[in-house]
């Protein structure tokens, strides 16, 4: 049946009326009627559901008329298996277009028959898996290729279009490439019959939120959103209540209609049978409240539910509008099984660049030699030094398979590692067969306009019908741009082709500003650096929301290996500081900014810049009389000699050194005292360790430091940690209370949460440890299984601390009042207030506790065991809440923050304030401002003489003085600062109101 409409937008206009309703579950609803083998058919077709609208209809029928009784939108055909595959299991795979026309045909007329009362009925292709999981590495479940796939797909869509269905419905995937792959058939599907519908995209997810081989819900997302899809959502395996946060992210971040077609609850084995126990009312009041509160748009039943149940969700829904959603949404790539934002909080993205036969020797070896498991070593190994993404090149001089070694090594590193792939290619078929492959979502490392439009276009189009992101060269026919200002050019001209011709969306371009080696000495390249950095500026101000990348380690080649990582690191440093969003980098050939000696600095800075007469003579000249050894390295030694023990392995720490970090800790726990080992030890945690590492993740925030070396002096931190508990001691007797300790979901650093176990641990406490990237459902089913005292949550980025309000909120939901402790280099004290609030508007009544550190958490737990302390802290916690939240105090309902009475009298004067509220003075002296400076505040906490003690410290402070004097008077001569403040007066309520 051909419509006459070339694209039925019928499903489309219906959701942008209402929330739809699809029926219930087919399958199950067919097994209650107790067929016989002749009913299906025979033998040979027993049980085949899908042959059922062939050999006795009429059950079929009877199944889609109970749903349509009750008032669904939309019945879904009876076709889940109708792919030549899983028909091939009955012998009658030849008949997939049959069976399929013949579903969509009955459906179709039974909907038309019931669309009458001003409600209009639909028919939904259903199309389940095939049952292959191609996105493994395993000889039968993986032996198809992708065009395969898409084109056993291609010829059952063909079925239902040919039948009339109003969509395409895709349910309960296991594996994210096979979706891929089905999306791609329809796509010929529409192409071969003329007619086009909209697809909606299912996953299914188990109790964990992942799919069968690991993809979470940002994954999902992440991987789907550039592909013709016009709805996503989730179906099957689980009931409602399992898919509450995958829900809760996907209608905050999906651009689409979002689906929850459930099952009607997890399904228990009573007798061996599949029994599933969520009633009616439950069911649909759950799902009622994801209409309400999430925005979801599509809702219907899986497995187990019944007339019953849509009936009760019908009745529910009538009249009600579709919720209003505010979508959050960043560029991002994606592994097999998780998002990875483009744009890194605080920048870069670092793609590893060891997995390239163009630059490294050791990995072009081993794909010579073929050891796919040393790659996985080799690959892991740049992930755990902070690599977000991973560059793939197999292209070789020596072989002329680059295609199939990059297919090959795509299917052994997808399951293997958790970053995504940077696809590095010149050839169009290598990077087809590599995006055919990758489960996620990939970056195309490159195109340009060298070779003119024709390569161009291939590569884009490719990018476009795999939703991947392209880094894009500033190179066109005339050559590589040299000045910002041509680079700019040729970006426009990238951007206008990608973006405005062929349809790319400006978030998917990555534009690679290029840099060239300064080390030729060449007058025409010795600006090149500036035009590189300014070319950074101009394409950020100029095309809004695309992307910078830049191969660093290009300024510095040539120059000796000694003085590149100084190169390349301050290089590095500029280019983020204008804006570079990704950079491909080896981190041990990158030296941390903030440990370069200023002079080294001042003199790689002269040669990228081109300041003075001949930088790079004066460069070289510089590390020559220093024997190739950068500055801060050769007098390491000395800066250790002069170092107090404790100053030593502070200075450890924070410059990733792991050498003698033992034989440290020993000298001081060893010297003559009057404490006991485990009482110095405490001190060397507390006065030594953690404000080390605080001194890392200052540095890490203001972009000192990047991600690799952050994570390096974990690792000496750990050392440090795991020595020192030799001589922690465990207080003995019954434990004080139980802690669940957990790095969110999507954070893979652990280092505060490992310290604040070490200590609770050793005061008494039971931990239970959940380890990294742990899912919300996961820590608060154990925290309740095993009645904790509290949960513990650790965050290190922005991004991943959003769990941490997720996780109060579902708590506050199920009614639990389980204290929360929250820490981590990416909150704060004012987070930890805000959080408190839950989506009701209500207080969580457990209380949520920022710990600024291990002691401060072992503070809080140490008043959390005590009813009376708890009680206190939890009303001040409330206070300070409030304020924050500007909710006051006295329209507070609910019952006061404090009910101590003091034993004070009343003030005999209370002075009246000149105002209530708020008041800014606009324009404030700068005399006044200079006079009331903290100067050891300044110095300690902000020019880094926080551990500089005796007479190094006032040798310090009388230099810092003479550098603010000058710099304070030519602030007032010249009236450089302008300076606003606020004052803030409010009522204050006394302890006893």
């Amino acid at each position: 049946m051909r419509s006459s409409n070339p694209y039925n937008r019928r499903y489309l206009d219906l959701l942008g009326k209402k929330v739809v309703t699809f029926d219930g579950a087919m399958g199950t609803n067919l097994q209650l009627l107790d067929l016989s083998a002749e009913q299906f058919g025979g033998e040979q077709t027993n049980g085949c559901n899908d042959y059922l609208v062939i050999s006795f209809p009429q059950a079929v029928e009877s199944v889609h008329r109970s749903f349509l009784d009750v008032g669904v939108d939309v019945i879904e055909t009876c076709t889940f298996r109708s792919n030549r595959i899983t028909l091939a299991e009955y012998g009658i795979e030849h008949r997939v277009v049959e069976i399929n026309k013949t579903a969509a045909t009955m459906a179709r007329s039974l909907a038309d028959e019931y669309s009458r009362g001003g409600q209009l009925r639909l028919v939904a292709g259903s199309v389940g898996p095939s049952g292959k999981l191609p996105s493994m590495n395993d000889p039968e479940l993986s032996n198809i290729t992708f065009d395969e796939l898409a084109d056993v797909f291609r010829e059952q869509a063909v079925g239902l279009i040919e039948g009339g269905v109003d969509l395409l419905l895709i349910e309960t995937s296991q594996d994210i490439l096979e979706v891929k792959a089905i999306i791609n058939g329809f796509q010929q599907a529409f192409v071969e019959t003329g007619i086009s519908v909209p697809i909606q995209a299912q996953v299914t997810l188990d109790t964990t939120g992942r799919m069968l081989l690991g993809s979470d819900i940002s994954a999902v997302l992440t991987i789907l959103d550039g592909l013709p899809i016009h709805a996503i959502g989730l179906n099957c395996s689980t009931g409602p209540d399992y898919m509450r946060e995958p829900l809760r992210y996907l209608t905050s971040s999906a651009h689409y209609p979002v689906s929850c077609i459930p099952n009607a609850g997890l399904p228990l084995n009573v007798e061996g049978k599949a029994v599933y126990p969520l009633e009616p009312k439950p069911f649909a009041d759950t799902m009622t409240e994801y209409v309400d509160k999430f925005g979801v748009n599509i809702v219907g039943g899986c497995c187990g539910t019944t007339p019953e149940h849509l009936r009760m969700l019908v009745d529910e829904l009538s009249g009600k509008a579709q919720a209003v959603r505010s979508i959050t949404s960043i560029p991002a790539l994606a592994s097999s099984t998780q998002s990875v934002p483009m744009r890194q909080e605080p920048p870069p993205f670092l793609i590893g660049e060891r997995l390239n036969t163009q630059g490294s020797q050791v990995f072009k070896q081993m794909i010579l030699d073929e050891k796919f498991e040393d790659i996985v070593t080799l690959a892991q190994k740049q992930v755990d030094s902070g690599a977000h993404g991973l560059d793939l090149c197999t292209a070789l001089t020596e072989r002329a398979d680059e295609g199939k070694l990059m297919v090959r090594l795509i299917k052994t590193l997808s399951n293997a590692v958790q970053a995504p792939f940077i696809i590095d290619s010149t050839e169009p078929l290598v990077i087809e067969g590599a995006l055919k492959t990758a489960p996620g979502r990939c970056l195309v490392n490159s195109i340009n306009m060298e070779a003119g439009r024709t390569k161009f276009d291939r590569i884009v189009k490719l990018a476009r019908a795999h939703n991947a992101a392209v880094i894009a060269l500033t190179i066109d026919e005339e050559g590589m741009a040299k000045t910002a200002a041509r680079k700019l050019e040729v970006a426009k001209r990238i951007y206008h082709l990608a973006v405005n011709e062929l349809g790319m969306r400006a978030e998917d371009l990555v534009f690679d500003v290029l840099t060239f080696t300064l080390a030729t000495g060449d007058p025409e390249y010795s600006t090149s650096a500036i035009e590189t950095i300014n070319g950074i500026k101009l394409i950020k101000k100029n095309l809004p929301g695309v992307l910078t990348s830049l191969g660093v380690s290009n300024v510095s080649f040539g120059l000796p290996a000694a003085v590149r990582p100084v190169i390349n690191s301050v290089m590095l440093y500029h280019c983020v500081k204008a804006g570079l969003d990704m950079a491909i980098v080896n981190p041990a050939h990158i030296t941390p900014y903030s440990d370069i000696g200023e002079k080294d600095r001042t003199i790689a800075e002269d040669l990228i810049f081109n300041r003075g007469s001949d930088p790079l003579k004066s460069l070289i000249s510089h590390f020559e009389k220093s024997t190739l050894v950068p500055e801060k390295k050769a007098n390491s030694i000395k800066e250790i000699e002069a170092l107090s023990t404790e100053e030593r392995l502070h200075w450890r720490i924070v410059h990733r050194v792991k050498e003698d970090v033992e034989k440290d800790i020993d000298a001081i726990i060893n010297r003559e005292t009057k404490k006991s080992r485990s009482e110095v030890a405490v001190d060397i945690l507390n006065n030594t360790l953690l404000p080390a590492m605080k001194e890392v993740g200052d540095k890490f925030g203001s972009g000192e430091l990047i991600l690799p070396f952050v994570l390096q002096s974990a690792e000496v931190m750990k050392r440090a940690v795991s020595h020192l508990e030799n001589y922690l001691e465990r207080k003995k007797g019954i434990s004080k209370g139980v802690l669940v300790l957990a790095t969110v979901y999507g954070d893979v650093h652990d280092i505060g949460k490992n310290l604040v176990k070490t200590i609770l641990v050793n005061n008494g406490y039971d931990v239970i440890d959940l380890g990294k990237q742990v899912p919300a459902e996961t820590i608060i089913a154990t925290a309740q299984a095993e009645n904790a005292t509290a949960i513990g949550l650790s965050a290190l980025l922005v991004s991943t601390s959003k769990q941490m309000p997720l996780i109060v909120n579902e708590l506050h939901r199920r009614g639990a009042s389980i204290p929360v402790l929250i820490g981590g280099a990416a909150i704060n004290r004012r987070f930890g207030r805000r959080i408190l609030q839950t989506e009701t508007n209500e207080f969580y009544p457990g209380g949520v506790y920022y710990c600024k550190d291990a002691f401060e958490g072992l503070s809080v737990m140490d008043k959390l065991v005590n009813n009376d302390e708890r009680k206190i802290l939890n009303d001040s916690v409330v206070r300070e809440a409030m304020i924050e939240l500007n909710r006051g105090t006295e329209t507070q309902d609910a019952k006061p923050v404090f009910d101590q009475t003091i034993a004070l009298p009343p003030a005999a004067k209370i002075p009246s304030p000149p105002f209530w509220g708020v008041k800014v003075v606009k324009s404030m002296p700068l005399e006044m401002v200079f006079e009331h400076l903290s100067l050891n505040e300044l110095y300690r906490l902000s020019w880094g003489a926080k551990n500089t003690h005796g007479e190094a410290w006032t040798k310090l402070k009388a230099e810092f003085r003479r550098t603010t004097t000058p710099y304070a008077e030519r602030r007032l001569e010249n009236a450089l600062v302008e300076t606003t403040s606020g004052i803030w007066i409010l009522p204050c309520p006394a302890r006893s109101q």
